[in-house]
């Protein structure tokens, strides 16, 4: 997500007094409506405004993490599976389903996404993400932590 404190509405009550930048409204005083970087309740602005729309998305969080959400589904055969499963960390979210585009695009009406990161995973945080072909011929994604470990040991 680009900017992603700035697509929530504040928590604090603040303002600020208009710079040069502000041209004719410089010396004004100007009630702040946005969460800024670096405010205190910045981050938990950012958090309530994106599990409202986790919400409205019929998501709830698991019991395991608050910020890994699921859609429980059921097929007409009775087999219990999650749809879909959105993980968060901060501004970095992985959406993880077989149709995908339903939940980006509803993720980018709420906020801005940084176009070259709209694809197919190839990194979450830390971990390497790539598809892998089973001896069966099934084709699955999977998590390592190669370039991770290669970086810490090149640092150590």
């Amino acid at each position: 997500v680009g900017n992603a404190y700035l697509n929530a509405p504040t928590r604090e009550k603040m303002w600020i007094v208009a710079g040069w930048e502000f041209g004719s409204n410089r010396g004004k005083v100007m009630l702040v409506v946005r969460a800024l970087y670096g405010a205190k309740s910045a981050g938990a602005s950012w958090h309530m405004m994106l599990a409202e729309r986790m919400q409205d998305l019929k998501l709830q969080p698991s019991r395991a993490d608050p910020e890994v959400w699921i859609r429980p589904m059921v097929k007409p055969d009775g087999f219990e599976y999650y749809d879909i499963m959105v993980l968060i960390y901060v501004d970095d979210i992985l959406v993880c389903s077989h149709a995908p585009k339903g939940t980006m695009d509803a993720l980018a009406k709420l906020c801005e996404l940084k176009a070259a990161s709209v694809r197919e995973p190839m990194q979450y945080l830390a971990a390497n993400i790539e598809k892998y072909q089973l001896p069966d011929g099934r084709v699955v994604w999977s998590l390592s932590s190669r370039n991770y470990v290669k970086n810490a040991v090149k640092l150590v």
